[in-house]
């Protein structure tokens, strides 16, 4: 079995649950993680949004929502509001080590988790994004996605 990310309240490719955003509860879904491969030593997950470089007032950069790594190699269950045990997180962003939902400001973005096996775990503090993918070049065992979209109400 391949690696898969999955999660009971979004179909990949299909909506963000609001509830999960800004304009919701503002906390982290519910995630599934199975098929880990034999072998794997960590699991890294990042949730970024590229669409948010080519909004008007954006900074050019593809926005960092939740950075998490040297999460162990197991197939789990992740809870909502909730991290894998264990897990170390990185910084987002807006400089925070914890989960900040979607908030596009004009119209609808792709969000994506990405969730990588690793053959080793990552030595870091507090890394960022682009820290955690230097880290991992060369030591990703396999990658799996989970894209959904989501557009503040009434704009998308």
């Amino acid at each position: 079995m391949a690696l898969q990310l999955t999660s009971p309240v979004m179909d990949n490719r299909g909506d963000f649950p609001p509830e999960y955003t800004c304009n919701g509860r503002n906390v982290s879904p519910p995630l599934e993680i199975a098929g880990v491969p034999a072998g794997s030593k960590s699991l890294a997950l990042i949730f970024d949004d590229p669409d948010a470089a080519k909004e008007p007032a954006g900074s050019g950069r593809t926005f960092d929502h939740w950075i998490i790594y040297n999460i162990p190699p197991a197939d789990q269950t992740v809870a909502e509001d909730s991290a894998p045990a264990g897990a170390e997180f990185g910084l987002n962003s807006a400089g925070h080590d914890r989960y900040v939902g979607p908030c596009p400001p004009t119209f609808k973005h792709a969000y994506n988790f990405r969730l990588l096996a690793l053959d080793a775990e990552l030595d870091l503090s507090q890394p960022t994004k682009d820290e955690v993918l230097k880290a991992t070049a060369g030591r990703v065992v396999e990658e799996a996605r989970l894209t959904a979209y989501y557009a503040q109400p009434g704009r998308g």
